[in-house]
């Protein structure tokens, strides 16, 4: 029986291996799925920086009148995978489109297969069926490839889906979702004054606590520095966390100054010896990243067209 144990892990081990095999070969050399960081993705460095902003502008504005979203993707090559399936892949890792109605829809061209493919989320699905897809593909995304003017055909592709979501009845797009991370104006200033009467509190509670044992310059800067990273994690404002540096920089000097002379000042020494107090703090993840990164877009069932040029 004991025998039996020792080799028991192995045995799982070579279980587990078997398993899993199969997925492991199908997923070695396959073109791996990027992170999504931008609207318009060019791996093959075809597009010129114009042409980047163009079509980054013209996405945005869909985005913003209609609340769908499509990204363009362009890579060297799909193989030995077909571009349908990649785009798939692609298509759930990424989830674009607005959570709540899936209407994402992903532009995928390889250059050197000379492939391309128009992803549709199934909430796009009656909009842009699949006939509609190969035709935008036949009058706007062949002719222009074949003359090379990628930069062009997607501009008259992205026009042709814009007028086909228009026509589709979808949900209006919120248009404070965009700048939601962002606070200005009185919002601002009122998060400004909070923080500063939330700030006297850690600043009276430092200079008790690190005053004696750090020096009133060193405490200062703490404070200041404290001050400073709540005011960006709150407002991601540069002028706010400067300000807020200087008020606990000021704060911190005032409390060291009127604390008794036993506990403030790092020359004197007193009776007892100094208590040491210690505590974490857990700041939550400040995500500034792009607008419609992956988190439960559009569900791409396999709707949309491929064809080559």
């Amino acid at each position: 029986m004991t025998r039996w144990m020792r080799w028991l892990p192995i045995w799982i081990g070579l279980w587990c291996a078997l398993s899993f095999a199969p997925a492991w070969a199908s997923d070695a050399g396959l073109h791996p799925v990027p992170a999504l960081t931008a609207r318009v993705m060019d791996e093959t460095g075809t597009l010129s920086a114009a042409d980047l902003h163009q079509l980054e502008s013209q996405l945005a504005e869909l985005e913003t009148t209609r609340g769908s979203q499509i990204v363009v993707l362009m890579v060297s090559t799909t193989q030995p995978e077909d571009i349908a399936a990649f785009a798939q892949r692609v298509g759930d890792s990424w989830k674009i489109g607005r959570k709540d109605v899936g209407d994402g829809l992903l532009i995928v061209v390889a250059k050197e297969d000379r492939r391309m493919r128009i992803e549709v989320a199934k909430a796009l699905e009656g909009a842009i069926p699949d006939l509609a897809a190969k035709q935008v593909i036949e009058r706007s995304l062949k002719p222009a490839f074949r003359a090379g003017d990628y930069a062009g055909g997607l501009r008259q592709a992205i026009s042709q889906l814009d007028a086909l979501i228009q026509g589709e009845h979808l949900p209006p797009p919120d248009t404070t979702s965009l700048s939601a991370q962002t606070v200005s104006g009185w919002d601002l200033i009122v998060l400004l004054i909070v923080l500063a009467l939330f700030g006297t509190v850690i600043c009276s509670v430092m200079s008790l606590l690190f005053a004696k044992l750090l020096g009133p310059q060193p405490t200062s800067l703490l404070s200041g520095g404290v001050m400073s990273g709540l005011g960006w994690l709150f407002t991601t404002s540069i002028m706010g966390s400067a300000a807020l540096f200087v008020l606990g920089w000021w704060l911190s000097r005032f409390f060291v100054n009127h604390l008794p002379q036993s506990s403030a000042r790092s020359g004197t020494h007193a009776s007892s010896s100094p208590a040491v107090a210690t505590w974490t703090s857990d700041h939550s993840s400040h995500d500034s990243g792009f607008s419609f990164s992956s988190g439960g877009g559009g569900d791409f069932g396999g709707g949309g067209a491929s064809d080559s040029w």
